[in-house]
């Protein structure tokens, strides 16, 4: 069913008995041509718009647990290309495109709000950083604008501009950044790829696979084998224990990154905005809740919580540049577990098993990515060739000594 204002008006009539499920529960088949390991944004994505961009159905979507429990469910929400690399510039700002049409794309709304990001610098070699990258972004097709002190009072007037350690000097917008409902994002994509005939199926987990001649040829799961010609990984956190079970190790670590939310709010905040001295972002939900975040909890885990020392140290940064926010109650918080990589940079590339594909490493940068990780792997799964804003998220880049290092940082994961 195809939603739209004559379809809400006819259920209204009928006390909304009408509607039907937003995707199906089917049994999984014993084959199907691709199997996508993760039902997340990033495996959801590949799903749509391989049935949509490419005419491939006979596709399966294997989550573990039920759609949205991962990290689509658990994230800050906030969209933007504002990156410095030639290897990510034009991936993420091909991602931009795709969610500024997504809602009519899928037919769901994702509530999705462009109102601009900013990201605050404290002194002149910052700016001097931030222009280089304005410039990057604007060669790339992007949009970027330098703010100075006096049009950033007038867009924030609520910063703490004379603040001792960390002055407030201006910052970098980017206007069409923005948030999307997360959690939303996951159910239009598995609606849409739903409607289009993949088989979406909760509560199977991925227990080994089957490979033979190096080719692989299936995967084990905890409602029996399923046989495909490919095998695609995107499990986000869990990428080293998926991809263990085929004996390959992964240039990544696993660590939890916390979010935080208050209490519902009138409206405060203008659009997102970034802490430069510090690792702080913070938006307002459609709810009026502060949405914010830092840094990842800097050990090694597999929980989906993390300690008190990251959430002082985010609290401690959100002071640093708005002291308004100690007036807000902190309603929840929660983590997820996120792949570091090597050099803070994702991957979307074959292995060398022949029929099995991995895409993970995205360390902060997920969310925002999902509709052009869903393009670039679909195009990857259906071409067996990479996208062409793809083509440095190769699993062998750190031997051929083509990094990605927005930060310039080195290979310590927990850095980037």
């Amino acid at each position: 069913m195809k939603y739209s204002a004559f379809n809400l008006l006819r259920n209204a009539f009928s006390h909304n008995t009408r509607w039907k499920e937003a995707w199906r529960a089917p049994e999984p088949k014993r084959e199907y041509d691709a199997i996508i390991v993760g039902g997340g944004g990033h495996g959801l994505a590949t799903a749509y718009y391989l049935a949509k961009e490419h005419g491939l159905t006979n596709i399966a979507v294997l989550e573990k647990n039920y759609i949205g429990s991962g990290n689509v469910g658990r994230n800050t929400t906030i969209i933007r290309s504002n990156y410095l690399m030639p290897g990510n510039e034009p991936f993420y700002e091909l991602s931009l495109k795709l969610w500024e049409n997504l809602e009519q794309d899928f037919n769901y709304n994702a509530m999705i709000s462009q109102r601009g990001i900013v990201n605050l610098f404290h002194s002149d070699p910052q700016r001097d950083s931030f222009v280089r990258r304005g410039n990057t972004m604007r060669m790339a097709g992007a949009d970027a604008v330098l703010l100075d002190e006096w049009e950033l009072q007038k867009l924030c007037p609520f910063l703490d501009f004379n603040n001792s350690r960390f002055p407030i000097k201006g910052g970098l917008f980017q206007p069409r950044g923005g948030t999307v409902r997360h959690d939303a994002v996951a159910w239009g994509y598995a609606r849409g790829g739903d409607r289009r005939g993949v088989d979406i199926i909760q509560n199977c987990e991925v227990t080994g696979f089957h490979i033979k001649g190096g080719r692989c040829l299936g995967v084990e799961t905890s409602r029996g084998p399923i046989s495909a010609k490919q095998v695609a990984i995107c499990v986000a956190g869990s990428s080293s224990r998926v991809m263990a079970q085929a004996n390959i190790r992964l240039p990544i670590e696993s660590h939890v990154l916390q979010a935080f939310v208050s209490e519902g709010l009138k409206p405060v905040l203008p659009g997102v905005i970034t802490f430069g001295a510090g690792h702080f972002y913070i938006s307002q939900s459609d709810k009026g809740g502060l949405v914010f975040g830092g840094d990842i909890d800097g050990y090694n885990t597999y929980a989906q919580r993390g300690n008190l020392p990251a959430v002082e140290d985010v609290c401690e940064s959100g002071m640093a540049i708005m002291p308004m926010i100690g007036r807000a109650r902190l309603l929840r918080m929660w983590g997820g577990l996120v792949d570091m990589s090597m050099d803070g940079s994702p991957f979307i590339d074959k292995t060398h098993i022949e029929g099995l594909y991995f895409n993970g490493g995205w360390c902060y940068g997920g969310f925002k990515a999902t509709p052009a990780s869903g393009w670039c792997y679909a195009h990857l799964l259906a071409k067996d060739e990479p996208h062409p804003v793809a083509t440095e998220f190769r699993l062998d880049r750190f031997k051929r000594g083509h990094m990605i290092d927005e930060k310039g940082v080195g290979a310590q994961p927990n850095l980037h």
